[in-house]
């Protein structure tokens, strides 16, 4: 009889167990918030005594246009924050590196003016192309379900063949057709000098470059979402929200870019756990860059504001916009903020709260990796420079309280985006093909053992121009050494080299290491700088 009841007990166990091989733990769902120009100086953890104006992105020290980032502290605290994390200096390329996990002496990515022809020589040369395995293809291959949010930067290119499952996008001028939904859009005026624009909601003449909003009555764009239609031909890869009538009726001058992009994501999310599949968001937000402001169209704002929040301690509120007007005149209520770095930093934590919020109602957080980083340095301070580490030193910040972090807090190492594809990678327990190049390391074993260390340098590029530091020595792109053994207060004035006998035997080496080995394996601009040819 007990054997009986061995037996009963044994069979309702197994009913009762979810069905996982033995020794086979749920992967980790990952959350990638990857934004817009902003550097490491921008977010408080990082210490920095400059940060930058709104209107200008230059210096200030005026605490009132510091953000305040309750979220991403307790984050980074709690998880942990690396202190020289490296991008490139501009959009275009560093997308490019994190994607394939390669620099551009393979991807031909070099610059946002710069990007290497296709084999014909027509066009520009598609990231699929050149790299086929990206981050993508890394979560198709390892059985997740994947959504791709916000900006692409990705031009000339058919965006189904990312192998990301779904896509919303607040796309920016680069995505075709045209939005017919929204008249906040700036287009080239005919027989004009190069940023003469036309602003289609008043008819007046602005100085810019050519934009659909992607902030307020922004244009979004979804790819393969259930209630859109089936993509069709390469022309037809998207569809125009809102695209129901239920959703018409609900947009206008209130509705704002990042929320939408949210709202899709944890749709998404909804519909991943439903299904018991493990996620993957890349969420490419577009915070952080500047915008033409059609609310203020005359103010010269680059940063247009945000809805209203607040922090009370524990829980934000948000202040739903109210805005009325037309024709370049409007009036928000004071339910928008105003413009500036410090006002897309605070949205960014709000939304991160946001993001712990339902990854703690979908029972996911201790099993979901959260990663917030930047593409580039901030407009008018480091985008585009290749000064020191003004263009590519990124805010980076790690937490994942259910997997096994064996450090915490502050991380005095050195890491490149280019590591995020293999260290994704191996986080969804997938491997590149067999023989496939990636110039990036994965930090996972970093981030989970007692390993002390990542990787001894870091490296980037804008067009010819290679940067390159390490512990002790930073080239910049106009050829000229720092000693960046210690942190300045504001992140950046480092001591030059001028003198290499007034500096250690290390500084030294470190010097010829990247001379002599490192930097000759990429620099291949001058003679490589497009696909090979057909024949």
């Amino acid at each position: 009889m007990k054997w009986l009841l061995s037996v009963v007990a044994l069979v309702a166990c197994l009913l009762l167990t979810p069905a996982v091989h033995a020794g086979e733990k749920a992967k980790p769902n990952i959350v990638l918030i990857f934004t817009d120009d902003i550097s490491a100086r921008e977010l408080p953890i990082y210490g920095s005594s400059k940060w930058s104006l709104p209107k200008t992105g230059k210096d200030t020290s005026d605490t009132q246009f510091r953000a305040d980032t309750p979220v991403l502290d307790r984050m980074a605290n709690e998880g942990l924050w690396a202190t020289n994390a490296w991008s490139n200096t501009v959009c275009s390329p560093t997308r490019a590196m994190m994607m394939t996990g390669r620099y551009a002496s393979i991807h031909k990515w070099w610059n946002n003016g710069d990007l290497g022809k296709s084999p014909d020589g027509n066009w520009v040369w598609p990231l699929y192309e050149s790299s086929p395995w990206q981050l993508g293809h890394a979560a198709r291959d390892a059985g997740y379900v994947s959504i791709w949010a916000g900006k692409t930067q990705m031009k000339q290119v058919d965006h189904r063949k990312f192998a990301f499952d779904e896509g919303v996008f607040t796309p920016g001028s680069y995505l075709y057709p045209d939005n017919p939904h929204t008249d906040f859009k700036l287009v080239k005026k005919k027989g004009g000098d190069k940023k003469d624009q036309i602003n289609l909601d008043t008819g007046k003449t602005v100085q810019s470059y050519s934009q659909p909003s992607w902030y307020w009555k922004p244009s979004v764009a979804l790819l393969n979402h259930p209630s859109a239609p089936e993509p069709g031909g390469e022309k037809e890869q998207i569809t125009w929200w809102p695209h129901t009538p239920e959703a018409q009726a609900e947009y206008g001058l209130h509705t704002y870019g990042p929320d939408v992009e949210l709202d899709f994501i944890f749709d998404f999310m909804d519909r991943a756990v439903a299904d018991d599949k493990p996620f993957f968001v890349y969420h490419c937000s577009h915070l952080g860059h500047d915008g033409f402001d059609f609310l203020h169209p005359e103010a010269g704002n680059k940063l247009p504001g945000t809805p209203v929040i607040e922090w009370d301690g524990s829980a934000y509120t948000r202040t739903e916009p109210k805005i009325t007007g037309d024709n370049g005149v409007y009036d928000t209520h004071g339910t928008v903020t105003g413009p500036g770095m410090y006002s897309h930093v605070e949205y960014l934590d709000y939304q991160t709260w946001l993001y712990l919020q339902k990854l703690e109602e979908l029972g996911q957080l201790d099993n979901t990796l959260v990663i917030f980083t930047s593409d580039n340095g901030t407009w008018g301070y480091g985008k585009h420079s290749h000064d020191r580490q003004k263009g590519t030193h990124v805010p980076f910040i790690v937490y994942a309280p259910g997997l096994g972090l064996t450090k915490q807090g502050k991380q005095d190492v050195l890491l490149t985006l280019a590591d995020m594809l293999p260290t994704l990678a191996e986080v969804m327990g997938v491997e590149p093909p067999e023989g496939y190049e990636l110039h990036g390391e994965s930090f996972w074993s970093f981030l989970t053992t007692d390993q002390a260390d990542h990787r001894d340098w870091v490296y980037s590029y804008k067009g010819a121009l290679q940067l390159i530091r390490g512990k002790h020595v930073l080239k910049d792109g106009y050829d000229k050494w720092w000693d960046v053994s210690e942190i300045p207060d504001d992140l950046i004035s480092f001591p030059q080299i001028k003198d290499w006998s007034k500096v250690s035997d290390a500084h030294r080496a470190e010097r010829d290491l990247f001379v002599n080995d490192i930097m000759p394996r990429y620099d291949n601009h001058a003679t490589e700088r497009d696909a090979p040819r057909n024949p």
